[in-house]
């Protein structure tokens, strides 16, 4: 099965010697127009988050960006390619006629070509399937064998991590010396605190079993989607909060958007930059016990670029009559 060349590049609307920065602002404004929560075509819009994911997930990446470049360098005018030529052989204890079933998935949140060459914990991207090592049996004429685990990566929200929810997946299946191919179709639930790095086990969908015996397992390992605001650390969630000046020095009470609706914040007088206000419980929930991990709002102070005369002005005065020294503070 061909593989279809991605743009990322095309995808992020960035050129090729983009900086991490111009990639990172890239993706947050496309997330922020296209995240299902806001636009009106929600179909179309998960569909365009996940290709915004998928580019910004290999661009941001410095190994996987040098590994993409490599590839666009080699393939980017053929548009499509045939999978790697050790695709389709087992290794030695793998099953005496040297061949293993090749996998596609459908409804994971990743294309064809990441699968195939960023995806983790699987040989060039595709889904791996640990074959030859089930318990084997002799049932008279041939020797049973449970069939082998798969393991593949399941796109996740945040926001499907923390409510939860149930995702259509399809599994195809070729032998790739008769060419048959199988397709499943099965719905997965995705659990609430479904924390990135987490294995979801589907019993009884990976390899066929051989002789009689039971088919095995499929394991998708959770992984996040980059989110234009939030980002999590296990159960708890983290959010950049910009502030100006003023509130900064003089305190403010703010009102925060969580996953979850919006909470009040009151900003402490003299809060610095880089400062985190830690609010319990408004974090994802925990896997082990349900209860919800914490949400971190880090602070960010930005001051204006653009002042007009009375605004300098009035800066002006105020550096004219504080007392404050940045540099004559001690080094903390």
């Amino acid at each position: 099965m061909a593989v279809e060349f991605k743009d990322y590049y095309a995808t992020l609307g960035v050129k090729r010697d983009a900086t991490p920065e111009d990639i990172k602002k890239a993706f947050r404004r496309l997330a922020r127009r296209h995240h299902p929560d806001v636009a009106k075509d929600k179909v179309a819009a998960e569909e365009k988050f996940k290709e915004i994911n998928e580019a910004h997930e290999v661009l941001s990446d410095p190994a996987n960006r040098e590994k993409y470049d490599r590839l666009g360098a080699q393939w980017r005018q053929e548009g499509s390619f045939p999978p790697p030529p050790d695709r389709g052989r087992a290794g030695a204890g793998q099953g005496e006629r040297g061949f293993r079933t090749e996998f596609h998935f459908g409804g994971t949140g990743f294309s064809d070509f990441f699968e195939h060459f960023f995806g983790g914990g699987h040989p060039h991207g595709y889904a791996r399937e640990e074959t030859g090592f089930g318990p084997a049996y002799h049932t008279g004429e041939d020797i049973a064998r449970r069939g082998g685990d798969i393991e593949g990566d399941l796109l996740v929200t945040l926001e499907e991590a923390m409510h939860g929810t149930v995702r259509p997946i399809s599994l195809q299946q070729m032998n790739p010396q008769t060419g048959e191919v199988k397709t499943q179709a099965f719905k997965v639930r995705i659990p609430p605190g479904a924390v990135d790095g987490r294995r979801i086990r589907v019993p009884g969908r990976g390899g066929p079993g051989r002789g009689g015996a039971a088919p095995g397992d499929l394991f998708l390992r959770v992984r996040h989607a980059a989110h234009p605001d939030f980002h999590a650390r296990s159960a708890d969630l983290y959010r950049e909060l910009e502030v100006t000046p003023w509130e900064a020095v003089l305190g403010a009470e703010i009102v925060v958007p969580t996953l979850d609706g919006s909470i009040k914040l009151r900003l402490p007088p003299g809060t610095q930059n880089g400062r985190q206000l830690r609010v319990r419980g408004h974090g994802l929930p925990r896997p082990r016990d349900g209860e919800r991990g914490d949400f971190h709002v880090v602070i960010a102070i930005r001051v204006p670029t653009q002042l007009d005369a009375d605004e300098r002005d009035l800066w002006e005065k105020l550096r004219d009559t504080s007392r404050f020294r940045a540099r004559d503070l001690p080094v903390a």
